[in-house]
């Protein structure tokens, strides 16, 4: 016989048909056996008999795939509805190759004889071949007309309208037209009470001027280096830090460099997040300063503050060499240097190009407006606002403090403020971050209260010892591994509280040790006097936290209208989806809160709480199923499927395990750092949920030093993460993803909703972002995807948004949720926005666009002020 081209086609669709078959067949006895859908073993074995029909040239061959096209279909729709995502995922292998068994190379072969046939005297008729065709063009044109419907049906979307009233607010004293803190104001709401931009002209953006950092990834930085500035607006310039602490000023209306302030960070640091998500900002004349600003003059041997420490301080390190030495002029200064006072700022440049900071530290004796800097290595530093000079009067004449005083477990880099510090009249209180599931002897999550002049500890509270708030008398030293808070706190002077968002004791996902402190304190908002730094009132959000579940948002205040009465209140969004709002004056909940029965059993000796709080306003997502599997093919979503029934999962809550248990929401969380934006006014909040589940495994560990997660330790001083060395297990954490690298389950993974406060009811969820720059080919569907960074929302009735895994900043409408307006990034914009006012009268949308280590968004550092065209703001 002659072997033309179709002969091939032929085999070749065969052995595909064939392959398939057996590998549904296969995994689909693995799937009934786990527990579920016969789908798969019925779909592999018709795909093997008709891959037998067509080696015999049986027109039947064309009419069981008809057949298997009909009841996938039916089969999915029964299991989805008219979704297309997962319509697609489980019939476009089945609508593909029932287009190739169309081909004519593969048509007209069948009903033809073959040696045997003609031998045997076998008569295949014409018609027999033409009505399977029919059959299987029937069966496909009815699956195409279904996807038309589905890709055209939106089986997530919530319509509304957000209610347009007005209460009256307070602004704090903070111009309309500036952003003083990171939240705008200390109550944290991201409101822009601006309204030049609004849904009939945002359409109109367009940039006004760009900025780069001159920040880039340097050798020794760990994955998750990331730039979250949020910039300060004051005056007439903005404020901002890049990921290696640099601080910048510009000017605000037309971007151009003002001076800049290097802290010359020490040496190799124990760091698993290198981030500044912004700057702290004490306003001119809030406390007595003595004398007019004095004229800044270089610091030729400004050392660290000495510590009292029984650990030793910076200096101390610097000394003994644990503490490398910074750069200066390309060349490595001597160890005795190590904690020399930070180069100081250039000022004025021409250009709109970084600046190189000079090597001679600038200082002023006094400074009328402070800039408060934490670093890396663990200092706090206050610039002067006008000139970036080190404010010499703050911190024992040096114009820093030492974070490290009185710490235990000195390792530099495992603990810093990567959050932006809170600024009272009086205080500057400080909380940082520690590193997370590497040991049990880790920094203390100490929460500090300095006062804002001289630098001098006046209170501290430690989640360890919550009771002793007065500084710790000589050699004694905070408690190790207490609860952190890494966060952004609020204040509200009136009250005379700072609201705190609490983590976890490390390791998250291991308990069974923890004290009595840790377990009423862990995972929770705590109101602190300011003054004294005393516990006024504590809310847990979650019990006896074994999921990373720390409060990870900024609490944001406002004064609600609920039933007729104004109440003050926090309203505080979390990892797992739960949004308490709180009366802030008492801690008790404002929107109801039920304690909810979940599930039990945790690896012995540790335990699970019986219950967990769950507000009236939630976006817990209802719980994973099979069907929710998803995957870019039949195949994958099968091994998704069978993945599925391997792990342990009882829904929210469910306990990590020794075989893996799948955490829903995960540890990414619904919410992240990014927290949510508040309108005062309308009392409705804005906001960006994220869905993703993960697996988190335990790990037997038989010795306090051997890697067991890890492959190799990594270099330098970063820290093997997820070890949890001097615990009994380690841990494996991971996205619950398939062999392709994408999510098991079902898109989609990110929306934007609009929430009303007064009654806690989302009042409309719209998916959001595309996979553009998160697929191997950069198609721009719009499945919606997570987004890590947090909105701004403004007078004029727009919300930003910059943090979706795609590289746009878009503009929506408050009161629908309706995406009016959407630019292009440069690199991933995984930071909040802000928006403020220029010289020029025009209002300003600001967002940082720089990428997200871990998240592998692309790296950039640039800023982007977006505004009106000139005539039309003057329109406005």
């Amino acid at each position: 016989m002659r072997s033309g081209p179709g002969s091939i086609i032929s085999l070749i669709t065969i052995a595909i048909l064939a392959l398939a078959g057996l590998f549904l067949t296969g995994g689909g006895l693995w799937l009934i056996v786990a527990g579920g859908s016969w789908y798969y073993l019925i779909a592999g074995l018709v795909m093997l008999a008709t891959a037998l029909l067509l080696q015999f040239r049986r027109p039947e061959a064309l009419s069981l795939y008809a057949a298997l096209v009909i009841g996938t279909l039916i089969w999915a729709i029964w299991e989805v509805g008219f979704d297309w995502w997962p319509l697609a995922a489980r019939g476009g292998v089945i609508f593909i190759l029932g287009l190739v068994l169309l081909l004519p190379w593969i048509t007209r072969r069948l009903g033809r004889r073959n040696v045997a046939q003609a031998l045997d005297g076998v008569v295949v008729t014409p018609s027999a071949r033409r009505g399977s065709g029919l059959a299987l063009s029937g069966a496909l044109v009815v699956a195409l007309v279904v996807a038309g419907i589905s890709w055209f049906t939106d089986l997530h979307s919530v319509e509304g309208r957000l209610p347009e009233r007005q209460t009256a607010w307070n602004d704090l004293g903070v111009p309309a037209g500036e952003w003083h803190q990171y939240g705008r104001t200390s109550y944290g709401q991201r409101y822009a009470p601006l309204d030049q931009i609004t849904p009939d002209n945002v359409d109109r953006l367009q940039v006004a001027w760009e900025y780069h950092t001159g920040d880039e990834t340097q050798p020794g930085d760990p994955v998750e280096t990331t730039f979250e500035v949020t910039p300060l607006k004051i005056g007439e310039r903005l404020y901002l830090c890049t990921p290696h602490q640099n601080v910048i000023a510009l000017d605000a209306t037309t971007g151009e460099e003002i001076w800049r302030y290097d802290p010359q960070i020490q040496g190799e640091l124990a760091l698993q997040h290198l981030t500044c998500r912004g700057l702290a900002y004490q306003a001119p004349g809030t406390a007595d300063q003595a004398g007019a600003d004095a004229a800044a003059t270089p610091a030729a041997d400004a050392a660290s503050p000495a510590s009292d420490s029984p650990t030793g301080t910076a200096t101390a390190l610097a000394q003994s060499g644990q503490l490398a030495a910074p750069q200066t002029d390309g060349q490595p200064a001597s160890a005795d240097d190590a904690a020399t006072a930070p180069a100081a700022p250039t000022e004025t440049p021409t250009s709109n190009q970084p600046v190189a900071a000079a090597t001679a530290a600038r200082t002023s004796d006094t400074c009328d407006g402070k800039l408060f800097m934490p670093t890396a290595d663990g200092r706090l530093i206050a610039l002067n606002l006008e000139t970036g000079a080190v404010c010499t009067g703050f911190g024992g004449g040096d114009g820093q403090i030492d974070l490290w005083q009185k710490m235990p477990n000195v390792n530099p880099g495992s603990y810093y403020s990567t959050s932006p510090v809170v600024v009272t009249q009086d205080m500057v209180i400080v909380g940082g971050t520690v590193l997370d599931n590497v040991s049990t002897n880790e920094a203390s999550g100490v929460i500090r209260g300095y006062d804002i002049e001289t630098g001098d500890l006046v209170w501290a509270w430690d989640s360890g010892n919550p009771d002793q708030t007065t500084p710790l008398p000589e050699g004694q030293s905070y408690t190790p591994n207490s609860p952190n808070s890494w966060s952004i706190s609020a204040a509200d002077e009136a009250l005379g509280m700072v609201y705190v968002p609490l983590g976890n004791q490390p390791p998250d996902q291991w308990g069974a040790n923890r004290s009595d402190a840790v377990e009423r304190f862990s995972s929770s908002v705590v109101a602190l006097d300011i003054a004294t730094g005393e516990v006024r009132w504590v809310f847990q959000t979650v019990h006896h936290d074994l999921w990373d579940y720390d409060v990870p948002s900024q609490p944001s205040l406002l004064d609600l209208t609920i039933r007729g009465e104004s109440v003050p209140v926090v309203v505080q969004p979390t990892k797992q989806g739960e949004v308490y709002v709180l009366d802030r004056r008492t801690g008790e909940p404002a929107l109801p809160v039920v304690e909810t029965p979940v599930p039990g059993g945790a690896v012995e000796p540790d335990f699970t709480a019986p219950t967990q709080p769950v507000s009236a306003l939630s976006f817990d997502p209802p719980a994973i199923r099979e069907t929710d599997m998803w995957g870019a093919t039949l195949f994958d979503q099968l091994a998704c499927r069978i993945a599925f029934h391997g792990y342990r999962y009882e829904g929210r809550y469910t306990p990590p395990s020794l075989e893996g248990s799948l955490v829903y929401p995960g540890n990414f969380g619904v919410f992240n750092w990014g927290g949510v934006a508040i309108d005062p006014v309308r009392d409705v909040m804005f906001s960006t949920p994220a869905y993703l589940a993960f697996v988190s495994k335990l790990v037997p560990r038989d010795n306090d030093s051997d890697l067991v997660v890890n492959k190799s330790q990594p270099d330098g001083a970063l820290p093997a993460l997820n070890e949890n060395f001097g615990a009994p297990y380690a841990v494996e954490l991971s996205p619950f993803t398939s062999v392709l690298g994408l999510p098991c389950q079902s898109p989609p993974w990110g929306y934007v909703t609009g929430s009303d406060l007064a009654t806690g009811e989302t009042v409309w969820m719209h998916k959001n972002g595309t996979v553009r720059d998160s697929s191997p080919i950069p198609l721009p569907f719009e499945m919606g995807v997570p987004d890590l960074g947090g909105p701004v929302i403004t007078a004029g009735g727009v919300a930003f948004i910059s943090g979706t895994l795609d590289y746009y900043v878009r503009g929506f409408d408050v009161t629908t949720g309706k995406q009016l307006w959407r630019a292009r990034l440069p690199a991933g914009g995984q930071s909040t926005p802000m928006s403020y006012e220029g010289a020029d009268g025009r209002q300003y949308v600001l967002v940082a666009a720089g990428g997200h280590g871990s998240l592998g968004t692309k790296r950039g550092d640039s800023v982007i002020a977006y505004a009106l065209p000139g005539e039309a703001a003057a329109a406005e």
